[in-house]
């Protein structure tokens, strides 16, 4: 019998150290689930857990000092008692280490200093950010929900339902948010005025999640598992919550982080201008609205609420970039020098082992 020759491999076709790399990525997650996978490449972002660490010591300090609702928290003084400034004129007593060029770490009966009023800064800016994350999380929680729940219906049954929704979204999208925010947030009063604010700028905010579901869900109606379950019996509800939304969880989480970190910066602008968060709430934007004309006299009155501001807005974004990055199948980390190295060692003594291996590329004679 006359074999047929065999085309020689050509070995510069393929790229060994893109082999190498292949293979150590898949080294890495054989074993693991899709949410270990996930929970691994986050972890990698350092600057993503750093900023997690970050935001959960921000939400704690918060949450835990001045208290919510009946509960007092473990700092002394309420961000509406009032008091006699001094003769320091209400300076901080908070003081730098001498590794960072202060006179030794000093915390103080009044760390951020104190207003005109003799308020204690550190509970009023505690209290902002408190109502800061509330609204915050408010505006995700909303717009989340509002956003699947139309981008699945438009993307799952399409036709005219699929028309109808989209028309809907455009028409959103046209009004500027900051305007509706305003319009709206001015109706906002009371006890419960931040809730009411994040639920207004939820209502507004939902578009952009609507359209990414809607195209996750027009690719995943054409699968095979999406087929499978028509036949088993589910219902449309069942499939498009129970089987192709998990599916589109890595979109929904990382858009809601990036709008989250929008949100606050939106909450913000309208506080400042006066047409966010009112009296008897206080907001971060609120406080620089209040104290605004004391910068150049108590220039600390105006920057603890800007640096809470800036400190949450930054570890929300380094957060959604974590995120992105470990949701996206397409990152691939660039293994260490180390590893490439033991790699190239590993397959140099297979080849020795397998001499068919070794001997790859000569022709097969008849």
């Amino acid at each position: 019998m006359t074999l047929t020759p065999q085309e020689p491999i050509n070995a510069s076709a393929v790229d060994p150290a893109e082999s190498q790399k292949a293979d150590i990525a898949l080294k890495e997650v054989e074993g693991l689930s899709q949410g270990q996978i996930v929970l691994r490449r986050f972890f990698r972002h350092k600057a993503a857990v750093v900023a997690l660490v970050m935001f959960i010591a921000v939400i704690l300090l918060a949450f835990t000092s001045v208290g919510i609702g009946s509960w007092s928290g473990w700092w002394k003084h309420t961000p509406l008692e009032t008091g006699s400034v001094g003769a320091s004129g209400g300076k901080p007593t908070l003081s730098l280490p001498t590794w960072l060029g202060g006179d030794g770490f000093v915390w103080g009966d009044h760390p951020f200093g104190r207003d005109e009023s003799g308020r204690d800064v550190f509970a009023r800016v505690m209290r902002g950010t408190q109502t800061s994350l509330i609204v915050m999380f408010v505006v995700g929680l909303v717009s989340s929900v509002l956003g699947v729940i139309v981008g699945a219906l438009a993307g799952f049954y399409r036709g005219r339902l699929d028309a109808i929704l989209m028309r809907v979204t455009d028409l959103v999208i046209t009004i500027p948010v900051i305007v509706l925010g305003a319009v709206l947030g001015s109706l906002a009063a009371g006890k419960n005025s931040a809730i009411l604010l994040a639920v207004f700028l939820g209502l507004a905010s939902w578009t952009t999640l609507a359209r990414l579901v809607r195209g996750d869900f027009l690719s995943l109606r054409e699968r095979e598992f999406v087929d499978a379950a028509r036949v088993a019996g589910a219902s449309d509800a069942r499939i498009m919550f129970k089987h192709m939304l998990p599916n589109s969880v890595g979109v929904i989480i990382v858009n809601q982080t990036l709008l989250m970190s929008s949100a606050i910066l939106l909450e913000t602008s309208l506080s400042f201008i006066g047409l966010g968060i009112k009296y008897p709430n206080i907001s971060l934007g609120q406080l620089i609205n209040q104290y605004q004309e004391a910068f150049a006299t108590r220039p600390w009155l105006f920057w603890w609420p800007g640096l809470f501001i800036i400190v949450i807005a930054l570890c929300v974004n380094f957060i959604g970039d974590g995120l992105r990055d470990a949701f996206d199948p397409r990152q691939r980390r660039i293994p260490s020098a180390r590893k490439m190295a033991r790699a190239a060692r590993r397959a140099s003594a297979s080849a020795d082992a397998d001499p068919i291996v070794a001997a790859a590329g000569p022709k097969a004679s008849s």
